[in-house]
C-alpha cells in the first residue's frame, strides 16, 4: 500500500499524485495516439465516438456532478455548440477559429440561460433545463434560413491548413482531432477542479448553506459552472456534426439529454474517469447488442430478430442496477477494489457501508 506523505498545500493540490500515476496515464495516453495502427478502421470509429461522448460527459459532469445541479436538457448545448460551428464554417471561418468560438458561443448563451433557470434547484431545474432543450428543437425549425430546418445541415470536410479531414475519408486523421480535444479538455477539466473555483463547485455540490457560510458566492459560483459546462458541451456537439455527417432538429432530443444523464451516472458522478467509463458503455452497449443478437441468431439456426426499444431497455436495466447496487458508479466500484486490495487482509467489514449523501445543514433550506 502506497502512502503519500504530503507536508505542503502545493503537494496536495499537484496534478499527479506520484510518478507511479504520471507513469500510468502517460502510458495511456501513449497507447491512444497508437490505438490507429492496432484495430481497423470500424472499431476506430467507434473509439473516435466513445470520445466524442466522453467530451459531453465531461459537460454534464462540471455541472451535475460537481457542482450538483441536475440538467435533463444538455442536447439543447450540444445542438447549439454544432449548429453554431457549421454556421461559421459556412461563412467562411476556418476550424481552428470556428471550433472554439463555437464553445465561447454555447457558453455564454448558457450563462444567459443559467441566470433565471438556477433560482431553481433539485428536479424542477431538471424539468426546466428539459423544457429548454424542448423549446430549441422549435428554434431550430423556425430558423431554416440558417439551421436547414427539418432537411438539416451537412457537415463539410475539416480544412485544417493543408489537409481536408473527413470521418469517413481520412478516419485517422480524425480519430486524432478528436483525440487532442479530448486531451486538452480533461487537462483544463483536472486544473479547474485544482483551483479555488473547482473547489467552490463541490462545495456548493455538498452543502449551499455551509459554502455560503464560507463566503462563496452560491450564484456566481452556479452561473460560472453552467457557462463552463455548456461550453464543453458545446465543442461535443460540433464534434458530434462533423462525425455523423448530416444532422437536424431530431438529431440532438430529449433522448440525448437522458443518455448523457445515464452516462455519468453509470460511469460514476464526481469524477473525471467516470466520463469515460460511461462513455464507453453508451458507446459500445449499442455494438455489443447487435453482435450478441447475431450470436443468437447463429445459435437458434435463424435470422436475428430485431426488438424495438432493446437498447433503451437495456440501458434502463443498467442504470436501475447501478442506483440499487452500486450508486458509485463504475469508478466508485474500482475505489472501493482498489482500496480492499491495498489494505487486504487489514479491511474492516463495512467499510464500505454506503452513507447519507446529504448533510443535516441541507434540511435548513
Amino acid at each position: 500500500m502506497r502512502v503519500h506523505f504530503k507536508t505542503s498545500y502545493e503537494q496536495d493540490i499537484r496534478f499527479f499524485e506520484d510518478r507511479w500515476t504520471l507513469f500510468l496515464y502517460a502510458s495511456l495516453v501513449i497507447l491512444a495516439f497508437a490505438l490507429p495502427y492496432l484495430i481497423d478502421d470500424f472499431y476506430l470509429g467507434e473509439m473516435t465516438n466513445v470520445l466524442i461522448w466522453a467530451v459531453a460527459g465531461l459537460g454534464l459532469m462540471l455541472l451535475t456532478g460537481h457542482t450538483g445541479q441536475a440538467s435533463l436538457g444538455h442536447a439543447a448545448f450540444l445542438a447549439m455548440g454544432c449548429y453554431a460551428y457549421h454556421i461559421l464554417v459556412k461563412y467562411g471561418v476556418t476550424f481552428i477559429i470556428a471550433f472554439p468560438l463555437a464553445g465561447i458561443i454555447t457558453g455564454g448563451l448558457g450563462m444567459i440561460i443559467a441566470i433565471p433557470a438556477l433560482r431553481l434547484r433539485g428536479i424542477y431545474l431538471a424539468i426546466a433545463t428539459m423544457a429548454m432543450s424542448i423549446l430549441v428543437d422549435d428554434i431550430i425549425v423556425l430558423t431554416a434560413p440558417w439551421s436547414g430546418g427539418v432537411s438539416g445541415m451537412f457537415s463539410d470536410p475539416l480544412n485544417l491548413y493543408w489537409i481536408q479531414i473527413d470521418r469517413w475519408g481520412t478516419p485517422v486523421a480524425f480519430y486524432y482531432v478528436v483525440l487532442i480535444v479530448i486531451v486538452l479538455v480533461t487537462i483544463g477539466y483536472a486544473n479547474i477542479l485544482r483551483s479555488p473555483t473547482g473547489r467552490s463547485f463541490v462545495a456548493v455540490r455538498d452543502s449551499e448553506v455551509s459554502a455560503q457560510a464560507m463566503g462563496v458566492d452560491i450564484a456566481r459560483t452556479k452561473m460560472l459552472s453552467f457557462a463552463l459546462s455548456c461550453g464543453v458541451t458545446g465543442l461535443a456537439g460540433a464534434l458530434m456534426g462533423m462525425f455523423s455527417g448530416v444532422f437536424n432538429n431530431e438529431t440532438f432530443s430529449v433522448v440525448i439529454s437522458v443518455q448523457l444523464l445515464m452516462m455519468i451516472v453509470i460511469g460514476g458522478l464526481g469524477s473525471i474517469h467516470g466520463a469515460f467509463f460511461g462513455a464507453i458503455v453508451i458507446g459500445f452497449l449499442p455494438q455489443f447488442l447487435s453482435i450478441s443478437k447475431g450470436w443468437v441468431g447463429d445459435m437458434i439456426g435463424g435470422s436475428a430478430v430485431a426488438i424495438p426499444g432493446l437498447e433503451f431497455g437495456v440501458f434502463g436495466m443498467i442504470l436501475i442496477a447501478f442506483i440499487l447496487f452500486e450508486p458509485a458508479g463504475i469508478y466508485g466500484r474500482w475505489i472501493k477494489i482498489r482500496t480492499w486490495l491495498e489494505l487486504f487482509p487489514f479491511y474492516r467489514k463495512g467499510m464500505f457501508k454506503r452513507q447519507k449523501s446529504f448533510l443535516k445543514t441541507e434540511r435548513l433550506q
